[in-house]
């Protein structure tokens, strides 16, 4: 076989001990507080509890991808964490349909920190994937 025709495979593994252990628990910490809020949402909006389940699903999904230090697991935690983050955003400016009661709501304890929680995962997870292009383009 030419090596024309051979491809080269990039490798998806990753080496950045300090985001992967950083970013596993922000996605542990948003996947704890929306597990706090998942009974209230089921009784409130019951298709939110179901995006809260999808949610924990992937924040789960997106750790075991990252302890198998697959960098796919960074994509899959900054856009759970960012859609969250905008999702919290609309509920509290737009509103969500059937669930306008926490417009104006920004204080409430548990959403302030999955907001911290989610904003954290997003620029770890960026700053680790801008790392890894950075360093294969070396």
């Amino acid at each position: 076989m030419s090596s024309a025709a051979t491809t080269v495979r990039r490798s998806r593994r990753v080496s950045l001990p300090i985001f992967e252990a950083l970013t596993i628990l922000g996605l542990v910490g948003i996947a704890w507080i929306h597990l706090l809020d998942l009974g209230d949402k089921f009784e409130e909006t019951p298709y939110l509890g179901v995006a809260y389940l999808g949610l924990i699903a992937g924040c789960v999904a997106a750790a075991l991808l990252l302890v198998r230090r697959d960098r796919r697991g960074f994509g899959v935690a900054g856009g759970l964490a960012a859609a969250t983050f905008v999702g919290y955003c609309l509920s509290r400016t737009t509103g969500l349909p059937a669930a306008t009661d926490d417009i104006g709501n920004w204080t409430e304890t548990l959403g302030v920190w999955s907001l911290v929680a989610e904003g954290a995962v997003v620029a770890l997870s960026a700053a680790a994937l801008s790392s890894k292009v950075r360093r294969s383009a070396s």
